[in-house]
């Protein structure tokens, strides 16, 4: 996925920022691609994507309440599997992730998600182009 992205911003000359609350390696000899290194902790990298990201960028996460936090500030949300979390979605996939939590704090046991196929791959990739699509009309 890491791979796609970097393609994605060396061909279309986009700053691209990976946060991590460990050590990442940007691409050599892309230096549009850069990494921030957060201090440890729960949510650490997340607060910093919602304080930095603005309105017209793209984000990358799996994180459902990250997801909640950018999309009404017109903040792109796709994730690692090419959904797009959106306003008309992104209510729902919280309450269902939430659901989810208090089965799991109860003793329940659910199903994790299918692997990451070669499938979810290219569904990403579909998304990423889409996205980015979508982003440069509106910048021009």
């Amino acid at each position: 996925m890491k791979e796609l992205i970097f393609r994605a911003a060396k061909r279309l000359q986009l700053e691209t920022i990976l946060v991590a609350n460990q050590r990442l390696q940007p691409p050599v000899g892309n230096p549009l691609v850069r990494a921030v290194r957060v201090d440890g902790g729960p949510d650490v990298a997340d607060d910093y994507i919602a304080e930095h990201a603005l309105a017209g960028d793209l984000v990358v996460t799996q994180d459902i309440p990250l997801a909640a936090v950018l999309v009404p500030r017109q903040v792109v949300v796709l994730d690692p599997r090419g959904q797009e979390h959106t306003a008309e979605t992104v209510g729902e996939r919280l309450s269902i992730r939430d659901f989810m939590d208090r089965v799991r704090s109860a003793g329940g046991v659910t199903g994790g998600p299918p692997p990451f196929d070669g499938r979810a791959k290219q569904a990403f990739a579909a998304a990423l182009d889409r996205a980015l699509t979508r982003l440069a009309r509106t910048r021009t």
